[in-house]
């Protein structure tokens, strides 16, 4: 008989209705608001297709082999997903994120083994990206780079874009994504509109003076190399007190029980839904809430 792995589990995450989210005005406009569920990795989160893709295509051009360290900067998603690819392949990882991250993420990292370095908080990610550039140079080992590495947004290109169209039959109008890494974004974007160039690409990120873990609006020396803003048709900004009640009235009304940068790309799908008219809005329900229990979003 023959069994899958692990390794097969990443990706093919169903993707819902969403009947209430949008309320009245969305129904009387004769829109559709889909969420697809990328909690549903094993990692538990989008991430696990990009880290997937960058470990495995890194072996496969013989950059790496097991045994040796891998090095990255993260907000927990990527590192969380890094973590499980590199238990599963016998690599060594080493993941680099700020101190004030959620409690759940820097223990999920260090159940699949891997090591976590601190950073301050008052650097962000900038810093972290920074001293992971400089323990490379040290040779600690080798960073993967979501940030520039376009094996990130090939993952989408090759399984949710095509997912997202399959399952939409082609029907889909309007992409959502959360931006950080900005990988999701490219990738599906890219495959979207070789289907259909009038599919439109929203981008989500955070209003000034907001954090929302998973979701930046980079310094322009910091702007992810992969990204490329020909691909994305609108942005629209969220404040993290919006972002913070969507994922609270996700939870309640739809039972999905998302983490911040999720329910701040459901926002936006649901401004969309109050302005077009007979439109699929498929949005990314990128990770999932039990994330952020520490963090008091989700007060009992």
């Amino acid at each position: 008989m023959s069994y899958p792995t692990i390794e097969s589990t990443i990706g093919n995450t169903p993707l819902i209705l969403l009947p209430r989210i949008g309320g009245e005005e969305a129904k009387r406009r004769n829109n559709l608001i889909l969420g697809k569920l990328e909690g549903n990795n094993p990692a538990g989160s989008v991430k696990d297709r990009a880290a997937f893709s960058m470990i495995t295509r890194a072996e496969a051009r013989g950059q790496i082999k097991p045994g040796d360290t891998l090095i990255e900067a993260t907000s927990g998603n990527t590192g969380i997903a890094l973590a499980m690819v590199a238990a599963m392949r016998g690599y060594k990882m080493i993941l680099l994120m700020p101190e004030n991250l959620s409690e759940e993420r820097r223990q999920s990292m260090a159940a699949y083994g891997a090591k976590i370095v601190l950073t301050p908080k008052s650097g962000g990610m900038e810093y972290a990206r920074d001293l992971a550039e400089q323990m490379q140079k040290n040779g600690e080992g080798l960073i993967l780079d979501q940030f520039a590495n376009p094996d990130n947004p090939l993952a989408h290109y090759e399984t949710t874009g095509p997912e997202i169209w399959r399952d939409t039959k082609g029907s889909i109008t309007h992409f959502v994504s959360a931006m950080g890494t900005t990988g999701t974004i490219m990738g599906v974007a890219q495959y979207l509109k070789e289907q259909n160039a009038q599919v439109q690409i929203v981008g989500a990120q955070p209003e000034e003076g907001s954090s929302i873990p998973g979701i930046r609006k980079w310094p322009e020396a910091y702007l992810p190399k992969i990204f490329d803003r020909s691909r994305v048709d609108q942005i629209e900004s969220v404040s993290q007190a919006d972002a913070e009640n969507m994922a609270r009235k996700l939870a309640v009304t739809e039972g999905v029980f998302c983490g911040i940068s999720a329910a701040g790309a459901c926002e936006v799908a649901v401004r969309l839904s109050h302005q077009l008219e007979n439109a699929t809005i498929v949005f990314i329900v990128c990770d999932r809430g039990d994330r952020y229990l520490s963090t008091g979003v989700f007060p009992a």
